[in-house]
């Protein structure tokens, strides 16, 4: 006969959350909308929920289970029943909870040019034990167009470039381990001839994909529209404000089906032109702008940038990669004792010889993705890891 104590114990224990791992939902071909969901848990029992593998939604443990239902086609009821049982809530309360998720994710389904991240309006706990990183920042080269100067890419430091079929392998591996976000970037990642193969690959996994580019090749139309068709769902746009072919691909851009941020970055030689070029951003409908400053002499006119975009009704982007900087934004979160939040944990770099690094610019090598098991590299983050040599 179960105690009175025992009774209370269990009335107040933790929920223990469902099994982690990836499960996934296509809707059959006479669905009208037509959508798929990918939905990983985590140990804590938080969980990310990709929708048509373009947006993100972080969700807490109470909202993961509800997308665990709805990935699992349980019936509004049983789910409700579940969930209440589970929680201790009444029935009600667990369905009202349920299909208001569901709707939720139906009006994310029609819309276009979604943020890659969503937090919907769920209280959100940030995990506490990720299986996987967020999103992988995968460089495919580091060359970069004619006229750009060398030290805007790290060209010595890596041996070569890896192939279709390998940078294909990693794509796999990081779907495998559920990362859920790959942002293709370089030097000029559209100087590789199968960038578009390769985004269409991700998308076929699944996996949200983002380009970071200066764009110009946007400017050939049919390029332009086969990159859009391979499933690329947001672009950060390195804008040239001297360069005219620049504001000409920003324009098609901006008209795409694409979730667009456009980066500036801030120099000695066009920090007084900065307010005005902000303007002409807004002018364009730019509504999501990047930031980052050249060195640390014109560190103190992001804040003046910051505020200005505020003012014009931008949101500021900070955790998409941008150029190699020593002021990088990204920098700026970090934690109480002074590390990066993000780098090496919400997200990973790879270049383009497959060796990973925590981020962009930090040479800190924590193994090859071709050679080195997930395990290893995952776990290398935490370690003091040997300098990649220049």
């Amino acid at each position: 006969m179960t105690s009175i104590r025992e009774a209370i114990r269990r009335m107040f224990a933790p929920v223990m959350p469902l099994p982690p791992g990836m499960y996934h939902y296509q809707a059959p071909p006479d669905d009208p909308k037509n959508y798929r969901l990918h939905l990983r848990l985590e140990p804590d029992g938080s969980g990310l929920l990709v929708v048509n593998a373009s947006t993100i939604l972080h969700l807490n443990q109470t909202a993961a289970e509800c997308a665990y239902h709805l990935v699992q086609q349980t019936s509004d009821e049983t789910a409700a029943r579940k969930i209440a049982s589970r929680y201790r809530v009444s029935p009600q309360k667990a369905l009202y909870d349920y299909r208001d998720l569901k709707e939720r994710i139906e009006i994310l389904v029609a819309t276009t040019d979604l943020d890659p991240e969503t937090f919907l309006d769920f209280e959100r706990a940030a995990p506490q034990a990720l299986s996987a990183p967020l999103r992988l920042d995968c460089a495919l080269t580091y060359t970069l167009p004619e006229g750009v100067e060398p030290f805007f890419a790290p060209g010595k430091r890596v041996s070569g470039e890896l192939t279709t079929p390998e940078w294909q392998s990693i794509l796999d591996k990081a779907w495998g381990v559920g990362i859920p976000h790959v942002i293709f970037t370089g030097g000029e990642a559209t100087l590789r001839p199968d960038l578009i193969s390769l985004v269409n690959h991700a998308e076929r996994n699944g996996q949200v994909t983002g380009l970071l580019s200066d764009g110009l090749k946007l400017n050939d139309g049919e390029y332009f529209n086969q990159l859009l068709q391979s499933g690329l769902d947001h672009l950060l746009f390195l804008l040239q404000p001297g360069v005219e072919a620049s504001w000409t691909a920003l324009k098609a851009a901006l008209e795409a089906d694409l979730f667009v941020v456009v980066h500036v970055t801030l120099s000695t030689g066009n920090m007084s032109e900065i307010p005005m070029l902000l303007e002409r951003l807004a002018d364009q409908d730019v509504k999501h702008i990047s930031l980052s400053a050249s060195d640390e002499a014109v560190q103190d006119g992001l804040a003046t940038a910051r505020n200005k975009a505020a003012e014009l009704d931008m949101q500021l982007i900070w955790d998409i990669p941008v150029p190699y900087s020593a002021a990088n934004p990204v920098s700026l979160e970090v934690q109480a004792d002074g590390s990066s939040y993000n780098a090496g944990a919400n997200w990973l770099y790879i270049e383009p010889d497959g060796d990973v690094l925590p981020t962009q610019g930090d040479t800190r090598l924590l193994g090859n993705i071709l050679t080195d098991s997930w395990e290893k590299i995952w776990s290398n983050r935490h370690e003091t890891a040997e300098v990649k040599p220049a």
